[in-house]
């Protein structure tokens, strides 16, 4: 489908799907596909939700692995990313108006894309901050998502220059004096693969770099001052008793040791204040355990596997949270 989805032949597209857009809330146009398994009859579809500054190309990998495993999968780009709208005229800035807009983006895919085109029983396998979404939209998902498969859920921040505190409080000035469209930090051009926080494995690094060396639009630069202030209050939203108490979907927690960007103790204090979630250390792996070396992206998958219904194995996690 060309000018929806941009494979290239080091990272091809899995090969049975369909690409458009949907019209998510406030009229924002969303870039979503879906990805048909081989296996027939399919034993559900996941919906995959990504990271801040992802894109449907870098989960091609992913998709094709799932899709062995009998089950189909349909993603969008979040509003403000990828190929879904742009939310400011400086398209680089990654912003968001309200947390509540990436969720009713969320919730009209359900209805209009996953619930007439694709296969039940429903699935969520979510990264970073499109577990975050998972996280505040779940209490309402109940009847629609069996389960849910979070990695390195955003429910926490690390920062090497200022404590989140004082991030917090910065953000939510900029906010009130009308300044919350401003870039929160200069943009880096060109990250290294030394160092980075992202990814032990050198060869998807080096693919995901080549993809946006030749798709840049894909990409946004850092968050603006809004977007941090919104997630963050997501973040102490669904950190509370109450609303993890309201969460009845069983959960997986795939939380990597060495996250640079979420703290792995932040993940494993939420696993246990969360009724329905268990966690999943993956020891060894960065943040983006999707793009991680064989070793520890595997485990995440045969997590997966074991625990979404009608595959082999099982975790043991009743169905319910009661």
């Amino acid at each position: 489908m060309p000018d929806i989805l941009y494979p290239t032949p080091e990272n091809p597209a899995p090969e049975n799907y369909t690409a458009g857009h949907f019209t998510g809330y406030r009229g924002a146009k969303l870039r979503y596909a879906i990805f048909r398994s081989q296996i027939s009859p399919a034993r559900g579809t996941v919906v995959l939700m990504q990271g801040r500054n992802d894109f449907i190309e870098k989960y091609f990998e992913t998709i094709r692995d799932l899709n062995a495993m009998g089950l189909w999968v349909a993603t969008f780009d979040l509003r403000g990313q990828g190929g879904s709208d742009r939310l400011l005229k400086d398209s680089r800035k990654g912003h968001v108006r309200r947390m509540s807009d990436y969720e009713r983006d969320l919730e009209i895919f359900l209805e209009q894309i996953v619930l007439p085109d694709t296969r039940l029983p429903f699935f969520l396998v979510a990264h970073s901050t499109g577990a975050l979404i998972a996280l505040s939209a779940a209490p309402r998902l109940s009847n629609r998502i069996s389960r849910m498969a979070l990695s390195a859920p955003y429910v926490g921040l690390r920062h090497d220059t200022w404590p989140v505190a004082v991030i917090r409080q910065v953000a939510a000035l900029a906010c009130w004096t009308g300044l919350g469209r401003l870039s929160a930090e200069q943009e880096r051009i060109d990250r290294p693969f030394p160092g980075n926080p992202l990814t032990s494995d050198t060869a998807r690094f080096a693919r995901n770099a080549a993809v946006i060396a030749a798709h840049p639009e894909l990409t946004v630069g850092p968050p603006t001052y809004r977007w941090l202030h919104e997630t963050l209050k997501g973040v102490d939203r669904v950190r509370r008793q109450e609303h993890l108490t309201r969460i009845t979907i069983p959960t997986l927690i795939l939380a990597p040791v060495l996250d640079g960007i979420i703290p792995y103790a932040e993940q494993e204090e939420l696993s246990r204040n969360f009724r329905a979630g268990q966690l999943v250390t993956i020891n060894g792996a960065r943040h983006e355990l999707f793009q991680e070396r064989d070793i520890y992206r595997a485990q995440a998958l045969a997590a997966i596997e074991a625990f979404m219904p009608g595959l082999d194995g099982g975790l043991d996690l009743s169905d319910t949270a009661a």
